[in-house]
């Protein structure tokens, strides 16, 4: 599969490394007749990097940038170059490849030459036929050609048949920027230059494998300015997008409210169009936006100047292939949308028009859709709710397309104008161009592949637009499952087809504050990146090539190395939740069958340290994990990687110094109790344990690896939150009788046993148990967890604060969905806040203590993806604690770093931004990490200890002058 509604079972995938590879796989195919598919980042929409043949993966060791020059503005580049690498090496000298596709962070240069892509800055630098010079291919009869003007590389007979049809091919194209379908053979016209490396452009793979390409370089405006315009709806956008050219901007880019659930950000209207203009200065790029602007009808608007607040807001437009794929509520049923009428293009004067007809005619189907792109070039995409699943839905997808592609041709449109044809939109060329010129194709075809060898059905003699499509073999009847999906309506075939190949997982540089996905990024291989294990997972239920189901073997080796960080759930524009399905897969692969060894040692460990704990065997446990035969044995019998050091368990637990705690105050309660009234109704009657901490209640969740591992963290988070004037209660161990303790309702005595919590029945998140797929074991222990936190959970607004941000994310998101039939497990989830979230929303007057130093270190990576760290940012801001920290996984994961076999994909991920922004920070700088993970894995790999943003604040209330608390941590 690539980026389309197609599927197609390859024989086999040759990654080849250089030219003589390429040729060599050309020969063998053609003595036996197999075809021959080239594919780069597999991001097309339209299905032509699909075969049945032999693809080629010209990713994997064809990506090299050969040379640069600025002075001729040219560089060379292997077709799986990745676009962003080239922007990147042109950078330095104020260059760069005008094109730019929003998927410039995976497209490969030879995939858009392919294609002959486009991209936000087209009105400014044209496509990429545009900017291309010399050509390098090997052909189908295994003749090696440089493509270039005055008919450089063209085949016997090409040049010749151009010249006996002169006339056709000067009136069969329509004039307009975004003409992509089609073969170019109008660039062959001897006014034209007989240019055969321009009609290669948007071949798709039909003529020839590219094997190098000379392209040509722009200069880069030093500085950007972002004007926002907005109007009442697209349609009235497109309207005014055609008007604004005269100003020259570098992109005039449009998307309806449809597309940006969260707008407020954005000038008020219905619609936007992103208008980018550029300087030698940012003074002169602020002018030309606000020139455009003062030219421009609109209803608001905003410019934008800061290069981070325009990245933020190019994200927007460059994930709309994903968000466009699940139709909000708003307008109906929520649902799924898809290609298949998604890129075409009409004159930009006649936009506005085309975009009306085009609802109405989206109306006439019952069909939704929202269209967004191009806007300055007459572009359009969309993604529309077609049933690709049913009979019926199919025929009228198909109807649909034939009635659209008459309406675009009608408007004097491309039925492409960036995505190519491929096998949607080449059934449908004779609308566009007639048969005479589609028989052109045809013969053109035949002179560079006599034997059709490649890329067959795709763009001549083309196959169906409603065959092989991907959504047939899946199966039409709810899958067993454990987890309840509710995005999905609880489909677990919905949840994998959730992933239409935008393959924003297969970004290969540091993501910034992104995740997603470090294990790809670590390996290069598509197995193992979110798209690979989810184009498994639908092969898994397809069960024509993986035929042993939940017991695959390759579903496992490809989820072996996921570390369950969760970045996709919220960097995947489509949010694949990979995470959840690893973890539901496990579950079905083993069940009845005997697990991993590290299923029983690292997946139970809140068992075995609570075990350790209960027979008081901490020491001994501690001396021998010290020695290193006993140590060397135990990982080696529990399935530990042999260079991991054994994590020391603390000599006393969150708990048993809370316990202690406690018993001191409630003797000093006691005393005080019977020498002072009771307090009068509707006080809390446990107030009085708590002195100097009359504020609000929140409830303190003792994490396994707070409660075991480093209760240093508890302690610094007690005495923080109640110097912000907090009373901080633990849950408690068997469940109450007397009603909950603190909500001024309790009845009968006060006893220390409605709050100390027990060794052995303790409050616990499962998320061990979830990782390694145990999902029984998982949802009895957040059963029991809820039923002992029920009394609390009736208490309005009482937060529960969860250190461990994976444990906070897993109560967010895993516990709702295992149990989703328990009103119980939403309310704890909804009560679920962080550290920074409690202090923010429950002591909002409260003011931390100032450090005035630099930080380094990272966000966790389920904080990114689940929980949002933005009320961290701002405490650590009121502190005083200055700079940003890195994205990505630290790469331990929970049990994956300690897991045998893992150690290289773990210390990749470290070494990606955790490492390296630790050791460039200052010294001085203090050193954040809130996940007990990375906390580990820095101390594993790195000279620097991290700690969690609570101790950091409470060792500076320590030392503050007016911090008056009596119990220091």
């Amino acid at each position: 599969m690539d980026a389309s509604n197609y599927r197609r079972v390859p024989l086999g995938v040759v990654s080849p490394r250089d030219a003589d590879d390429i040729a060599a796989t050309l020969a063998l195919c053609r003595d036996h007749g197999v075809p021959v598919v080239p594919r780069g980042g597999g991001t097309s929409i339209a299905g032509q990097a699909t075969g049945t043949g032999i693809v080629l993966d010209l990713t994997r060791h064809m990506n090299r940038i050969l040379d640069l020059d600025p002075a001729t503005r040219t560089a060379r580049v292997q077709p799986g170059t990745v676009l962003d690498r080239l922007q990147e090496a042109a950078a330095p000298h104020g260059l760069r490849f005008g094109p730019d596709p929003s998927t410039h962070s995976r497209c490969t240069l030879g995939g858009m030459i392919g294609n002959n892509s486009c991209g936000t800055h087209s009105v400014a630098w044209g496509t990429t036929a545009d900017n291309v010079g010399t050509l390098t291919v090997i052909d189908p009869t295994g003749r090696t050609a440089r493509l270039g003007r005055d008919g450089a590389g063209a085949p016997d007979g090409l040049l010749d048949l151009v010249a006996g049809e002169l006339a056709l091919l000067r009136t069969g194209y329509p004039d307009l920027p975004r003409r992509i379908s089609g073969y170019a053979l109008d660039a062959l016209l001897p006014e034209r230059g007989t240019d055969v490396a321009r009609a290669y452009c948007g071949t798709e793979g039909t003529w020839g494998i590219l094997t190098e390409a000379e392209v040509h370089l722009v200069r880069t405006p030093p500085a950007r300015a972002l004007a926002v315009l907005a109007y009442p709806d697209e349609s009235d956008a497109a309207d005014a997008a055609a008007g604004l050219l005269t100003h020259r901007p570098l992109t005039v880019e449009g998307m309806a409210a449809d597309l940006v659930p969260d707008h407020t950000t954005l000038p008020r209207g219905g619609a936007w169009l992103f208008v980018e203009t550029g300087g030698t200065t940012p003074a002169e790029a602020r002018a030309h936006a606000d020139t455009i602007i003062r030219a421009a009808d609109v209803t608001d608007s905003l410019v934008v100047t800061d290069p981070a607040a325009q990245r933020a807001l190019w994200r927007l437009r460059e994930d709309a292939s994903g968000t466009a794929t699940r139709i909000p509520a708003t307008t109906g049923p929520a649902g799924e949308a898809w290609p298949g009428w998604e890129d075409c293009a009409v004159p930009p004067a006649r936009l506005g028009a085309y975009l009306r007809d085009f609802r109405a005619l989206l109306t006439d189907h019952h069909l939704r859709g929202t269209p967004y792109g191009h806007f300055g070039d007459g572009c359009i995409h969309v993604r529309i709710d077609f049933d690709l699943i049913t009979t019926p839905g199919i025929a009228h997808f198909r109807r649909f397309s034939q009635d659209v592609a008459h309406l675009v041709v009608s408007h004097g449109g491309s039925l492409s104008g960036e995505h190519g044809d491929g096998q949607a939109r080449a059934e449908l060329l004779p609308a566009m161009y007639g048969p005479d010129l589609v028989h052109l194709f045809e013969r053109a075809k035949d002179l560079w592949d006599p034997h059709n060898l490649l890329n067959p059905g795709i763009l001549v003699r083309p196959h169906r637009l409603d065959e092989n499509l991907r959504f047939a073999p899946l199966p039409h009847h709810p899958v067993d499952v454990t987890f309840g999906y509710p995005a999905d309506d609880g489909d677990f075939t919905a949840a994998v087809r959730r992933c239409v190949g935008v393959a924003k997982c297969r970004t290969t540089t540091p993501p910034g504050q992104d995740v997603m996905c470090p294990s790809y990024r670590a390996t290069g291989d598509d197995t193992h990146s979110t798209r690979g294990r989810a184009r498994l997972l639908h092969e898994m239920l397809a069960g024509e090539i993986i035929t042993d189901g939940w017991r695959s073997t390759e579903v496992r080796d490809a989820l072996d190395l996921c570390l369950s960080c969760k970045g996709c759930r919220s960097d995947c524009p489509v949010g694949v939740d990979m995470a959840t399905y690893k973890a539901e897969f496990l579950h079905h692969h083993y069940a009845g069958r005997r697990r991993p060894r590290t299923h029983y040692t690292l997946g139970r460990l809140p068992l075995w340290l609570a075990a350790v704990t209960r027979t008081r065997t901490t020491r001994i446990v501690n001396a021998l994990a010290s020695l290193p035969p006993a140590a060397a044995l135990a990982k080696r019998l529990a399935g530990i990687a042999p260079d991991r050091t054994i994590p020391r368990l603390a000599p006393q637990t969150f708990s048993q110094w809370w316990t202690k705690r406690f018993r001191d105050r409630a003797r000093a309660h006691e005393r005080r109790r019977r020498t002072t009234p009771r307090p009068g109704p509707g006080l809390p009657s446990s107030h009085g344990l708590f002195p100097g901490s009359a504020g609000p209640t929140v409830l303190l969740w003792p994490d396994t690896f707070t409660e075991h591992l480093t209760p240093s963290v508890g302690r610094a988070a007690v005495h923080v939150l109640e110097a912000a004037g907090l009373t901080v209660l633990l849950p408690p161990h068997t469940p109450q009788r007397h009603g909950p303790i603190g909500d001024g309702t309790t009845r009968g005595p006060l006893h220390p046993r409605h709050l100390l919590p027990h060794p052995t029945r303790r409050t616990c998140c499962g998320l061990t148990y979830i990782s390694t797929g145990q999902l029984d074991h998982a949802r009895t222990v957040l059963r029991h967890t809820l039923d002992l936190i029920e009394p609390y959970l009736a208490i309005d607004g009482l937060p529960v604060v969860v250190l461990e941000p994976s444990c906070a994310a897993t109560l967010r998101t895993d516990l709702p969905e295992l149990l989703p039939d328990d009103p119980r497990a939403h309310r704890l989830a909804t009560a679920v806040v962080t550290f920074a979230e409690a202090l923010e929303r429950h002591a909002p007057h409260w003011t931390p203590p100032r450090l005035d130093r630099p930080v380094a270190g990272q966000t966790h990576c389920h904080q990114h993806a689940v929980l949002g760290d933005h009320a961290e940012q701002r405490l650590r801001a009121a502190a005083g604690l200055t700079g940003t920290l890195s994205g990505g996984c630290c790469g331990l994961a929970g049990n994956f770093g300690f897991e045998k076999g893992h150690e290289d994909v773990s210390r990749a991920c470290a070494e990606e931004q955790l490492l390296p922004a630790v050791r460039a920070a200052a010294p001085d700088a203090v050193i954040l990490t809130d996940g007990y993970s990375c906390r580990t894995q820095l101390a594993h790999l790195g000279d620097r200890t991290g700690r969690h943003l609570a101790e950091v604040l409470a060792e500076a209330l320590r030392t503050r002058p007016q911090d008056t608390g009596s119990d220091t941590p």
